[in-house]
C-alpha cells in the first residue's frame, strides 16, 4: 500500500473535528460487526477457551512490594512508555497482527491493563500478503499538551506515520503519513521551548562501510501541519564507537535532565548482541558524547548455559515515576535451549540509577531478575495476571464483543468471528485460508505467554462435510501446527497437521465414532508439544513429543513469538 500524500490543510482544525466523528462512529461499529450473527449453518461453535500457564520461573513466592519480571509476558517486543499526570502509558509493536499496536495503562508501571489499540480499524492499514514478522513495529508514545502521539513504521504497507489521540483509550486517528522520512523507529522530542522534534534509523549519509551500518536522524516538527520541516541532521553515524563497525543503531529516543539532553538508543541487532547506549550533549542538534561505561543495559556478555537465561535486552525507553526515580521498560527473551524462544520478545521493566549525570538500567555482568523491588508507589496489592506469572485464563465466549486479547492474523475483510448469534459460544464461520495464507485466515490468536503451559477448548462438532475445526498453535505462515477435526464417512478423524521449513505435513491421525462435541487440548514444555483430545472418556493424546522449536523465534524467523487459539476452515480436497 503507498502512502498518500495530503494538502498542508488537510488537517484543519475543522477537518480534524470531522474526521475525529467519523472514526468514534467507525470504531463503535466495528465491535458492532462482529458480534453481528453471521451464517450459523456455515459456522462452528466453540464453547469455552481456557489457557493455564505455569513456569517454574513464576513459582517463587513474592516479596511484599516487589514485582515480576518479565510484565508483559508474551510477545510485547520494543515498548515505549510515556507519562501523563499520574499514569503511565506504554506501546508494543504487533506487526502483521490485527488490531495492532495495543495500548496499555498502569498507575504503578507494575500492573499494566490494555485499554485499547492505535490500530483497530479495517480501514487504517492493510496487511494482506505480508509475511507475520512485517507490518507495524517499534512505536513510540508521547503525551503532550493533552494530546497523545505515536510514530511508527508500516514496514511494507505504507512507510512512516503519526496517529494521535486525546484519550488513550481510542479512538486514534488514522495514519498520518510521513512520506519525507524514510527508515524505521520514528520517536518524537517535545523540548521545553516549545519545538519538536523528530527521530529515526535510517541509512547513513553516502553508501554504507558495512552491513548494519545506519544512522540516527533528526528534523524538526510542525505540530500543526503534524509533519517535519527543515533541515535533516545526524546526530549518530554507526555507533557510540565508530571504529569497531556497529551494527544497527535504532529505536531513538531523547529526553532532558538538568540542562542535559540524552540520546538513548538500541545498537547490536535485536538478537543475543543486543544491547542499549547512552549519549548526552548540552544543545539539542548535539554534538552528543557517549557514555564511557556503555552499554547501559545487555546480557552478552553472560555465559549462555546458565540456568533460566534472559537474552537479547535491549530497545529501552525510559520514563521518570511518581517519586522522582526514573525507571525503564525494554525488551528481552527468556530462552530455552541457549536459542530458542517461543514466547517472542517480551517486555521487562528495571529501575535506573543516576551516576554523574548519566542512567545506569544494568551493571555489566548482572543477570535481569525475574523478581525486583517495585517502585514506592506501587499497589501492592494487585496481582500482575493475566500480564505474567502463573494463571489460568479462560474465556467463556459469553460477551458481545471480543476480548482484548484475541488478535486476527492481518486484517479481516470478512465478517466470520460472531459472539452474538449463539450466546456463549463463539461462531467461526470457516474460510477457504489455511494457516499458511498472506491473507486472513478464520483464527482468532492468543500470544503464549509462557514456556511451560496448556491450553485447550471446547467445540461441536462441524455439522457439515468438508469443514475442519480445532485450535492452531502458530508462529507465522509457514510454522504451525492444526490440531482438528473433521467429517470422514459415517464418523470423524482427528488429524494434527504441521507446517515447517521441511514443508506441510499430517503427522498424526484417528478415527472416531460420530459425535457431537469434542475438546482439543495443546501442552508445551519449552521445545516440546503433545496434542491431546477428550471425547467423552477424559483426555487422550493424538500426539506427543512433537518438535515445538519450530514455534521459536529463532527457528521460524522474524520478531514475533508463538500464538494459539481456535481455527475453522474449508477443505481444500488435497
Amino acid at each position: 500500500m503507498s502512502a498518500p500524500t495530503y494538502p498542508p490543510c488537510w488537517f484543519a482544525e475543522k477537518r480534524e473535528i470531522a474526521i475525529t466523528r467519523m472514526i468514534t462512529v467507525l470504531l463503535l461499529l466495528f465491535p458492532a460487526m462482529l458480534a453481528s450473527p453471521v451464517l450459523a449453518q456455515e459456522s462452528v461453535l466453540f464453547d469455552w477457551f481456557e489457557y493455564q500457564g505455569h513456569d517454574a520461573v513464576f513459582e517463587a513466592p513474592l516479596p511484599q512490594g516487589s514485582y515480576r519480571n518479565p510484565i508483559l509476558a508474551g510477545f510485547h517486543p520494543d515498548p515505549s512508555i510515556t507519562r501523563a499526570g499520574d499514569r503511565f502509558y506504554l506501546v508494543t509493536s504487533s506487526f502483521a497482527f490485527f488490531p495492532g499496536i495495543p495500548v496499555f495503562e498502569s498507575g504503578d508501571l507494575v500492573h499494566w491493563k490494555q485499554i485499547g489499540n492505535v490500530i483497530d480499524r479495517p480501514s487504517q492499514l492493510d496487511f494482506d500478503g505480508l509475511g507475520m514478522s512485517r507490518g507495524v513495529f517499534a512505536p513510540s508514545i508521547d503525551y503532550h499538551d493533552g494530546i497523545f502521539y505515536v510514530v511508527n513504521t508500516a514496514v511494507d504497507s505504507g512507510g512512516n506515520f503519526l496517529a494521535t489521540a486525546v484519550d488513550p483509550a481510542g479512538p486514534w486517528s488514522g495514519p498520518i503519513w510521513l512520506p519525507t522520512i524514510g527508515g524505521i523507529d520514528p520517536s518524537l522530542f517535545f523540548d521545553d521551548d516549545g519545538r519538536t522534534y523528530l527521530l529515526n534509523n535510517d541509512a547513513p549519509v553516502g553508501a554504507p562501510r558495512y552491513d548494519g551500518h545506519r544512522a540516527i536522524w533528526m528534523q524538526e516538527f510542525d505540530l500543526a501541519r503534524k509533519q517535519p520541516f527543515g533541515p535533516r541532521k545526524v546526530l549518530i553515524d554507526g555507533g557510540v564507537d565508530p571504529s569497531t563497525n556497529p551494527i544497527w543503531i535504532e529505536g531513538p529516543h531523547i529526553f532532558k535532565r538538568d540542562g542535559w539532553y540524552y540520546l538513548n538508543c538500541a545498537e547490536g541487532g535485536t538478537g543475543p548482541q543486543h544491547s542499549q547506549v547512552i549519549l548526552r550533549s548540552r544543545a539539542v542538534w548535539g554534538p552528543y558524547q557517549p557514555y564511557e561505561k556503555n552499554p547501559i543495559l545487555t546480557q552478552r556478555d553472560l555465559p549462555t548455559d546458565r540456568v533460566h537465561p534472559i537474552t537479547n535486552a535491549g530497545h529501552a525507553d525510559l520514563v521518570e515515576g511518581l517519586d522522582g526515580r526514573w525507571w525503564a521498560t525494554f525488551l528481552a527473551s527468556r530462552n530455552y535451549g541457549e536459542v530458542h524462544y517461543n514466547t517472542g520478545r517480551e517486555t521487562f521493566l528495571l529501575p535506573v540509577e543516576w551516576r554523574d549525570g548519566w542512567p545506569m538500567i544494568l551493571e555489566p555482568g548482572l543477570e535481569i531478575p525475574y523478581l525486583g523491588r517495585g517502585p514506592g508507589f506501587m499497589a501492592h496489592a494487585a496481582a500482575q495476571a493475566p500480564a505474567t506469572g502463573n494463571f489460568i485464563w479462560r474465556d467463556e465466549f459469553d460477551t458481545l464483543a471480543l476480548g482484548k486479547e484475541w488478535m486476527f492474523v492481518r486484517v479481516p475483510k470478512l465478517q466470520w468471528a460472531d459472539l452474538a448469534g449463539h450466546p456463549g459460544q463463539l461462531a467461526i464461520r470457516p474460510l477457504a485460508e489455511t494457516l499458511d495464507t498472506l491473507r486472513n485466515p478464520a483464527f482468532l490468536a492468543r500470544r503464549q505467554q509462557h514456556t511451560s503451559f496448556n491450553a485447550s477448548v471446547a467445540l461441536q462438532v462441524p455439522a457439515e462435510a468438508g469443514i475442519e475445526a480445532g485450535m492452531a498453535a502458530f508462529q507465522n505462515e509457514a510454522n504451525w501446527y492444526f490440531l482438528g477435526v473433521r467429517r470422514k464417512g459415517t464418523g470423524l478423524e482427528l488429524f494434527l497437521e504441521k507446517s515447517s521449513r521441511e514443508g506441510r505435513q499430517v503427522v498424526a491421525t484417528r478415527g472416531l465414532p460420530a459425535m457431537d462435541s469434542l475438546k482439543f487440548k495443546v501442552e508445551g514444555n519449552e521445545g516440546d508439544y503433545s496434542f491431546g483430545f477428550d471425547a467423552g472418556h477424559g483426555w487422550q493424546w493424538l500426539s506427543q513429543h512433537q518438535d515445538g522449536t519450530v514455534l521459536s523465534t529463532d527457528m521460524a524467523g522474524g520478531f514475533i513469538g508463538a500464538v494459539i487459539g481456535p481455527h475453522a476452515r474449508i477443505a481444500s480436497g488435497k
